[in-house]
């Protein structure tokens, strides 16, 4: 994908906080440092994302940072310093982008397709040129005659997946499935039909039991090729899941030692919710605010000790999984 024109294909990335970032092929075949794109008006493109302040909360979902002043906890987003009032708990937070670049409208530059953490997938229209992009505003993708929303985590990718000359959409989502959108439109009109799955949803081993072997995971994100060179598109599809870690020899003292830590984590873990989640009296007095927080740094400080004592009951991987694609006498396309 040759996003600025000048003959060198470059790279693109969503992230977790939601902006997205272009990497410029350099002649040497290096990569340029990531630049932050930003639309025509010259806004960073975030969709879903910016500033929400209630008088409870000050939160920002997009690439913001934490730093002290004094006591206080304040962010900066953006260039710019958000400072809670009196009573507010900050955040930060993220719409996990996943972006894709491809001519949507077959006017010669290449146009922007963004999933997010909700499952919704946008275009971006560039109303700039092949050499110069002007990214307008972002619009819902439609699928089927409705707004295509997949099982959060969308990650969308284009390719002629049905061989009949045109692009058809392929999204990951955060179940792990994979959805073909056929395009029944024309060349810059795309249309697009209602969904038909590929690859069903995986597991990321959150339900209790962790595999002791690779599994297809969740928040898949999917690219098309003909990997085997047969002239067909494969898929290749990257995940998310957990992995039960061989088990350590163990002596009975360290079995009982790890269960008695086990048990006192527990027991922690119990105490830090109300104390951090629940609403404080109205009447709490700064001594108490105080002696909460201290209580609070001191659970924080154990658990991490504690973990990291006790052995891994799982550990997270991302897998990419290929899928050949059947031979045309057995698929029948």
């Amino acid at each position: 994908m040759d996003l600025d024109g000048d003959g060198n294909l470059d790279l693109l990335s969503g992230s977790w906080p939601g902006e997205l970032f272009f990497f410029a092929r350099q002649p040497d075949l290096t990569f340029a440092a990531p630049e932050m794109l930003k639309d025509k008006d010259g806004e960073y493109i975030l969709i879903g994302g910016g500033v929400k302040e209630t008088p409870e909360e000050l939160l920002i979902t997009g690439h913001g940072e934490f730093e002290t002043e004094g006591d206080t906890s304040v962010i900066v987003f953006h260039g710019k310093t958000y400072r809670p009032k009196p009573g507010q708990q900050v955040g930060i937070t993220g719409t996990a982008s996943a972006v894709h670049a491809v001519d949507w409208d077959a006017d010669g530059d290449f146009d922007l397709l963004v999933g997010d953490i909700s499952g919704n997938v946008y275009r971006i229209p560039n109303e700039g040129s092949a050499t110069e992009w002007k990214f307008g505003r972002h619009v819902a993708v439609e699928a089927g005659g409705a707004a295509l929303v997949v099982a959060g985590d969308a990650g969308p990718f284009c390719a002629d997946w049905d061989g009949d000359g045109d692009f058809d959409l392929l999204v990951g989502d955060g179940s792990g499935k994979v959805t073909w959108y056929r395009n029944d439109g024309h060349a810059g009109a795309p249309k697009l039909a209602a969904g038909q799955e590929l690859i069903g949803a995986g597991d990321a081993g959150w339900s209790g039991t962790v595999p002791t072997v690779p599994t297809p995971g969740v928040r898949a994100k999917v690219c098309a090729a003909d990997w085997n060179g047969d002239g067909q598109l494969d898929l290749l599809v990257g995940d998310y899941a957990a992995l039960k870690p061989p088990a350590l020899p163990l002596t009975p003292e360290m079995v009982a030692h790890h269960a008695a830590l086990r048990a006192e984590r527990d027991q922690l873990q119990s105490e830090y919710g109300p104390l951090a989640y629940n609403q404080p009296p109205a009447d709490e007095t700064a001594a108490a605010k105080q002696k909460r927080e201290a209580r609070l740094a001191e659970i924080r400080t154990r658990l991490v000790a504690i973990n990291g004592e006790l052995p891994a009951e799982s550990e997270s991987h991302g897998w990419v999984w290929l899928h050949l694609r059947a031979p045309k006498a057995a698929s029948g396309q």
